[in-house]
């Protein structure tokens, strides 16, 4: 069973990893590798396709492959989708989690809720997300990834 402590700390990995991938935007090769790496260790790609809905995208909304992801965290010169600016080198201070529902199961978890993305001038984004879990080769992988900015009235 997928415990509440696992899942908590995948959120912890993930908002770190954002953060650390920011850090490196300005040694490019370093920014890559980690950002591969970041890829491999907390997404389910080398399983196969990835639900990944991204926040900022409005052409290409749906990115099930690697390179997909990988040049909406990064961007770059060589990105695979030309609207990207590359999300994960704002860069971000902190990300935190505010879980609204976390469902757990023998090998698969969903938590959905607000994240808050710190900005260098201490300003918060918030950011809907939902993010499905499957416990692949003894860890936690995503296979969902949903976020969106919240809804505004007129």
């Amino acid at each position: 069973m997928i415990t509440k402590k696992q899942v908590l700390d995948a959120q912890e990995l993930w908002g770190s990893g954002v953060v650390k991938i920011g850090s490196l935007k300005e040694d490019r090769a370093a920014c890559e590798i980690f950002a591969n790496d970041f890829l491999d260790r907390l997404y389910a790609f080398r399983h196969g396709a990835v639900s990944f809905k991204p926040t900022k995208c409005a052409v290409e909304q749906f990115r099930p492959t690697k390179p997909e992801a990988l040049s909406y965290f990064i961007a770059g010169s060589d990105r695979v989708c030309k609207e990207d600016k590359g999300f994960a080198i704002q860069p971000w201070t902190k990300v935190r989690f505010e879980n609204a529902n976390i469902i757990l199961e023998e090998n698969r978890a969903l938590a959905m809720g607000n994240y808050y993305f710190t900005d260098l001038d201490g300003e918060e984004t918030k950011v809907e997300y939902t993010f499905g879990y499957r416990v692949l080769d003894g860890e936690l992988k995503i296979d969902v990834h949903h976020s969106s900015f919240p809804y505004e009235l007129d």
